[in-house]
């Protein structure tokens, strides 16, 4: 069983690679990246701005539970929202497609 406390950084990279492996673990992973850049790029500019989250969803006219939810992964956003939140931060919201590796 995985057990992400007791282990150490490269222990997580390790299991991950050896996950990867499994055509299911690497679907859903995949699935969820997009999110997950999602929500570090906006905790990266908001830190950079050193504002709260209850000061970037006042700017992006949402609450602090949404921005955390963003954040967090714990929703995925719509591409309305996500530009909302780009313009809060003084930037422009910019998606690309990319070949499958």
């Amino acid at each position: 069983m995985y057990k992400t406390s007791t282990q150490a950084p490269d222990d997580l990279d390790k299991m991950i690679s050896e996950r990867m492996k499994s055509s299911a673990f690497r679907k859903i992973w995949e699935e969820g990246e997009a999110d997950y850049q999602l929500g570090r790029q906006i905790i990266q500019a908001r830190i950079d701005k050193k504002i709260s989250q209850r000061e970037l969803a006042k700017r992006a006219n949402t609450t602090q539970a949404v921005i955390s939810r963003i954040e967090s992964m714990n929703v995925s956003t719509s591409l309305q929202m996500a530009t909302r939140i780009a313009r809060a931060l003084g930037k422009n919201l910019h998606i690309s497609f990319v070949n499958i590796v």
